[in-house]
C-alpha cells in the first residue's frame, strides 16, 4: 500500500471511529537513512535505518490530540486511531484550533535524485577514503550520510499531497598538533560531494591552526566563514523568524522595519533543494523572503500562529511547532551582487592555509586588522528578545593584519547580539558563493557565504 493510500485509510478510520465531527490530519512517511562514521582515519561504523511513520493529529469535541505509530497493518492503524480518539477526552480545550487546510493546488516538487536515495555503503566509503587520503597523513574523523523520504498527506477536508526527498552530507575534521580543521557540505545529489576537496580543506586549516597565540578579549572586525555563519542562521530562525515567538512578543523581528544591513537578504527556500512541497498541515511550501535588503518582511507561520495574528500560513508546520513555534528550516543568506558585495575573482588564497577558498580570501584581503572565524559552537541564548548569544570559536581562529592571516589564535568566548552584529552598517561585505551546511535533522540545512562584519564582541578565553 502506498503512503497516500495509508494516509487515506487512516482518515477513513477517523470518520468511522471518531464520528462525522472529527477533523484529522495524517502524514505517512517512509524513510531510509544511512550513516558511515570514521575516526582515527578509518571507518568504524556503518548503520542504516528503514522506517515508516504514521502521524495523526485529531480535533474532536473542541480538543486536539496527536499520536504517532509505525505499524501499518490494519490492526496497527486502527489501534493508532483508537488511541488518539481516546486521548482527546483528556486534553484541555483547544481554543486556538485553526481548522484544516482545504483542498489546495500543490507546487512542483523539489529535485529528487534516485542515485542518492539508493546509495550504498561502498559509495559513502569511497568518499571517506578520498577525505582521509587528501588529509595526507593527518588524523581524521567525521561522517558521510545519505537520506531519502517518501511522504504523503491527507486530511478530513479532502486535501491530499505527496512528495519525496533525497539528501547527502559530509562533515569531517583533520587534526594536526592538537589543532582541528573542519569541512562540511550538504547536497541534493551524492555525486556533488567531493571528499578529496573537503579533506584538503580540513587538513590545510588544521595545519594553519597549530601554535596559536593568546589574544586579549575585545571588539574585533571579523570574517566569518560559512560554517560560522550557519550558527547565526540557526538562531535567527529559531528565535527571530519564529511565528509563535513573534506572536508572544519574544522575537526581535519587526516586519516592515529596516533592522539589518542592506547587504543582508534572507530567504527560506525548501524547494530550492531537497524539501517537500507541503508541510505537516498540508500547506504548500515555497520560497519566503524574511529579510529583503535589510528590511524584515515576514516571519514563519503555521496555521495556528497565522490564525492568532490574522494572517496566512507560510507552510512551516512541523512536529512540535504548536509548542516550539514554526521556524524556517532551509534558510539561505543570499550571496549579494548589490551594495556590500565585492567580486572575488582573482583573489589570492593565503599561503598559510587558513583560507581555503577565493571568496573568503577576498574578504580577508580587505580587512586591516581583525579575526578570521572558521566555526562557532556551544552557543547558548542569553536573551531571546534581543538574541544575545554566548559561545566559543572552534576549528580555527586566526589574526588578520593588513589583509593577510598572520597567526593562529587560541579560541575565544564571545557574547554578541546577532541582530546587532548584522544591523545597518555592521555588514561590510557578503561573499558571492554560498555553501550549504548540513543541519542536525533530515531536510534541515543552512546556506551562506562568508561574511565580513564591522565588529564582534569577544569576552574572554575559551575557558572563561
Amino acid at each position: 500500500m502506498t503512503e497516500l493510500e495509508l494516509a487515506g485509510r487512516v482518515v477513513e478510520l477517523v470518520a468511522r471511529l471518531g464520528g462525522a465531527d472529527a477533523q484529522a490530519e495524517v502524514t505517512v512517511a517512509r524513510g531510509e537513512a544511512a550513516l558511515t562514521r570514521f575516526a582515527n582515519s578509518a571507518i568504524h561504523q556503518n548503520v542504516a535505518e528503514s522506517a515508516v511513520e504514521v502521524r495523526l493529529r485529531l480535533h474532536l469535541g473542541g480538543r486536539t490530540a496527536t499520536g504517532v505509530g509505525s505499524t501499518v497493518s490494519a490492526d496497527g492503524l486502527r489501534a493508532l486511531v483508537e488511541r488518539v480518539v481516546a486521548a482527546t477526552r483528556f486534553t484541555p480545550p483547544d481554543r486556538g484550533w485553526p481548522g484544516l487546510t482545504p483542498p489546495t493546488e500543490m507546487p512542483a516538487p523539489a529535485r529528487w535524485d534516485a542515485a542518492t536515495a539508493d546509495a550504498g555503503p561502498d559509495e559513502r566509503a569511497d568518499l571517506v577514503r578520498a577525505f582521509v587520503d587528501a588529509a595526507d597523513g593527518l588524523e581524521t574523523a567525521g561522517y558521510c550520510r545519505t537520506t531519502s523520504r517518501s511522504v504523503a498527506f491527507a486530511n478530513s477536508a479532502g486535501h491530499t499531497a505527496q512528495g519525496r526527498t533525497a539528501e547527502a552530507a559530509m562533515d569531517g575534521i583533520a587534526r594536526a598538533g592538537g589543532a582541528d580543521g573542519v569541512a562540511r557540505h550538504c547536497v541534493d545529489r551524492l555525486a556533488y560531494l567531493d571528499g578529496a576537496v573537503l579533506g584538503r580543506h580540513a587538513a590545510a586549516k588544521a595545519r594553519a591552526a597549530v601554535d596559536p597565540v593568546e589574544l586579549a578579549p575585545g571588539r574585533y572586525p571579523v570574517v566569518l566563514e560559512p560554517a560560522a555563519v550557519t550558527d547565526l542562521l540557526q538562531n535567527l530562525a529559531w528565535y527571530g523568524f519564529n511565528g509563535k515567538r513573534y506572536a508572544e512578543r519574544q522575537s526581535f523581528a519587526e516586519p516592515g522595519t529596516a533592522q539589518l544591513d542592506p547587504a543582508v537578504t534572507l530567504v527560506d527556500d525548501p524547494l530550492g533543494a531537497t524539501g517537500l512541497p507541503f508541510d505537516l498541515e498540508g500547506t504548500p511550501t515555497g520560497m519566503v523572503t524574511l529579510v529583503d535588503a535589510g528590511t524584515t518582511t515576514a516571519v514563519a507561520h503555521d496555521r495556528r500562529s497565522a490564525a492568532e495574528l490574522g494572517t496566512v500560513s507560510t507552510g512551516h508546520a512541523a512536529p512540535g511547532s504548536a509548542t516550539f513555534g514554526p521556524m524556517p528550516g532551509n534558510l539561505r543568506l543570499v550571496p549579494s551582487g548589490r551594495a556590500g558585495a565585492v567580486e572575488s575573482v582573482g583573489a589570492t588564497v593565503s599561503p598559510t592555509g587558513a583560507v581555503v577558498d577565493a571568496d573568503t580570501a577576498a574578504l580577508v584581503s580587505r580587512t586591516e586588522r581583525g579575526l578570521l572565524v572558521s566555526d562557532l559552537w556551544y552557543t547558548r541564548v542569553l536573551d531571546p528578545k534581543s538574541l544575545v548569544v554566548t559561545g566559543l570559536t572552534r576549528n580555527g581562529l586566526w589574526l588578520i593584519e593588513d589583509g593577510e592571516v598572520t597567526s593562529a589564535v587560541r579560541d575565544l568566548r564571545f557574547t554578541e547580539s546577532y541582530p546587532r552584529a548584522l544591523a545597518p552598517g555592521g555588514v561590510l561585505e557578503v561573499g558571492r558563493r554560498a555553501v550549504r551546511q548540513p543541519g542536525r535533522y533530515d531536510g534541515v540545512w543552512w546556506e551562506a557565504p562568508s561574511l565580513r562584519l564591522a565588529e564582534w564582541n569577544f569576552t574572554g578565553g575559551a575557558s572563561g
